[in-house]
C-alpha cells in the first residue's frame, strides 16, 4: 500500500506537554488567587486537581471534550462559591492561552513542510491545543480532535472521522504519536501504518510493533522511505 497521508498526534509529539499544562495550571491558580480567592481559601493546587478528576468522573458522557469539560469544571466551582458561574469563562481563557503557548521540539516546522510537499498533512488529537495559534496550523490539511469525534484514541470513530475529512483511506494512511496504546495500537488495529515517537528508547510495552520507531518527528522524512521501498 503506499501512503497518501501523514496524520500526527501533537502533545509529546511536536512538543512537551507536561511543562505546558504545568505552566498553564499555574496561571489559572494565580487567576483564582486573584479573582476567586475564596477557592483557594479552601483549596490548594493538588486539591483542585482531585476535584476536576472527580468532577471529569461524574461526568463521563463530556470526557472527550477537554475544553467543555474544564468550562464546565470552572462554572461548577465558582457556583460552589457563590460566584457568578459566566465569570469563570475568564479564568478558562487564561488557562487556554497558556496552554497553546508551547516551544515546538527543534525541526519540527522545517519537517512537516517538507513532508507536506509530498503528502497530505493531518493532525489527530485528544487535547484541545489549537495549532493555529500556535502558528502551524497552515502545515496541515486538517485538524481533528476528540471533541470533533466525540470520542478520543485509541477508539476507532476519531481515526475514521480523520480519514473521512481527508478522503484518504485508513490503510494509506501513516499515523505519528508517542502513546503506545493510543496512537500505536489504536492506529494499528484499523490498518493504518504507524510511527512511534520514542525519544527515551522505551521498550515497546507490547500488541503489534509500529511500522517505524523513532526519536523525534525529523527522522521521519528519511525513515519514511522504509516503508514506500
Amino acid at each position: 500500500m503506499s501512503i497518501e497521508l501523514i496524520t500526527f498526534d501533537l502533545d509529546d509529539t511536536l512538543w512537551d506537554c507536561d511543562s505546558v499544562i504545568a505552566r498553564a495550571e499555574a496561571k489559572l491558580i494565580e487567576w483564582l488567587h486573584q479573582k476567586m480567592p475564596a477557592v483557594m481559601e479552601r483549596h490548594d493546587e493538588q486539591s483542585l486537581v482531585a476535584h476536576r478528576r472527580d468532577f471529569a468522573l461524574a461526568n463521563p458522557d463530556i470526557s472527550f471534550d477537554l475544553t467543555l469539560l474544564r468550562k464546565r469544571w470552572l462554572a461548577d466551582i465558582a457556583s460552589e462559591f457563590h460566584y457568578p458561574p459566566e465569570q469563570s469563562e475568564e479564568g478558562f481563557l487564561i488557562f487556554l492561552k497558556a496552554r497553546n503557548d508551547v516551544v515546538l521540539y527543534p525541526g519540527v516546522p522545517e519537517t512537516l513542510c517538507h513532508l507536506g510537499r509530498r503528502f497530505r498533512l493531518g493532525a489527530i488529537t485528544n487535547g484541545n491545543a489549537d495549532v493555529h495559534y500556535i502558528g502551524i496550523g497552515r502545515l496541515f490539511d486538517y485538524v481533528v480532535t476528540a471533541a470533533d469525534a466525540k470520542a478520543a484514541k485509541p477508539a476507532p470513530a476519531i481515526f475514521h472521522l480523520a480519514a473521512a475529512k481527508s478522503g484518504s483511506t485508513l490503510e494509506n494512511t501513516l499515523h505519528v504519536g508517542d502513546d503506545p496504546a493510543r496512537d500505536v495500537l489504536g492506529a494499528n488495529a484499523l490498518g493504518m501504518r504507524t510511527a512511534w515517537i520514542n525519544p527515551a528508547s522505551t521498550p515497546w510495552p507490547g500488541g503489534q510493533v509500529p511500522d517505524l520507531v523513532l526519536t523525534d518527528v525529523t527522522q521521519l522524512p528519511e525513515r519514511i522511505e522504509e516503508l514506500l521501498a
